[in-house]
């Protein structure tokens, strides 16, 4: 872990704010690479992931943060209770969203908050002299974080504003025919990712082509869920799961601890593997392929079709 102070805090709109983190020790900072994201520990007890945001060359670390009410009270407590000269504990930067050097030529896709990864890849894009585009989906300039950023820098003759208080978009008018050179990476609402994914594919993009991050997941249904048994592979123990329980909870109450942050299936830190039984796949850091494999499973959201699991623990 590295402990962090907040250097800066500010608004970035009526809603979302900015913090700049430098070291607590004066060190610097490990380097990062677009796209990628810290998990910060909160003094109230909550993990939250935020993509890294700050300019390259960059001394400190910067996160933009969305306060979201009616979520589990991470960007609440961000918004209402952290203030200049705070002390935070940070992971190292991850990168699950990483740019392909292969590409010839880039899509960036942003709704929303989703700027936030895909700013650091277009200003990396445009240091490299990459052939790239960036639209930018918000619902007015007045909820467009980093607005001014992108208007005063180089980025300008690449990005598209789409302003719509309705958030519709006329996607397949943005959205190039596929092409092997061609990559796409797309963050915002699932609802917009979902979106640009489905018109992506009806233009015969390859998934290997198309790259998202999701910040939150939809409402998970769970009207449904019944009990199934999990089997710990290294131990042959053999655990139930109640309907009104995770996998994750069941596993650390009978002491098997798995690392998890987001507990609602969007970072992958709890991935585990599935050696035999079908997942019923909940979240949305995999891909619709890797759910096919069935052998991982993401145990703080995911559940069972079959009725036992065997988990690679």
């Amino acid at each position: 872990m590295i402990e962090v102070i907040i250097s800066e805090k500010s608004a970035l709109t009526q809603s979302i704010c900015r913090l700049k983190l430098r070291a607590k020790n004066g060190s610097a900072l490990p380097k990062s690479t677009p796209g990628a994201h810290i998990d910060v520990h909160l003094p109230n007890g909550i993990i939250r992931q935020y993509s890294l945001c700050n300019e390259i060359n960059s001394s400190e670390y910067e996160i933009a943060v969305l306060n979201e009410p009616q979520g589990r009270g991470g960007s609440s407590y961000v918004h209402e209770s952290l203030k200049v000269g705070d002390t935070l504990s940070i992971s190292e930067p991850k990168n699950l969203f990483p740019l392909d050097s292969s590409a010839k030529k880039t899509l960036l896709m942003a709704a929303g908050i989703g700027i936030t990864p895909i700013l650091s890849m277009a200003e990396h894009l445009l240091q490299q002299g990459a052939d790239f585009s960036l639209h930018y989906c918000i619902k007015s300039p007045e909820q467009a974080a980093y607005i001014e950023r992108i208007n005063n820098s180089g980025l300008a003759p690449f990005t598209h504003f789409h302003f719509s208080q309705s958030g519709r978009v006329k996607l397949a008018e943005l959205i190039q025919s596929a092409h092997n050179d061609l990559h796409l990476y797309v963050c915002g609402p699932a609802e917009f990712n979902d979106a640009v994914i489905a018109c992506a594919s009806e233009k015969n993009w390859q998934l290997q082509n198309i790259h998202r991050e999701y910040f939150s997941a939809a409402p998970i249904d769970h009207s449904d869920d019944g009990s199934f048994e999990i089997e710990i592979n290294s131990s042959g123990d053999i655990l139930t799961v109640p309907a009104d329980q995770s996998m994750l909870d069941v596993l650390e109450d009978n002491g098997y601890f798995i690392p998890m942050a987001c507990a609602e299936g969007v970072c992958g830190t709890c991935i585990t593997g599935l050696l035999s039984g079908q997942a019923d796949h909940k979240d949305v850091f995999m891909t619709a392929e890797e759910h096919a494999k069935m052998d991982q499973i993401t145990p703080c959201c995911s559940r069972a079709k079959s009725a036992r699991l065997k988990l690679d623990l």
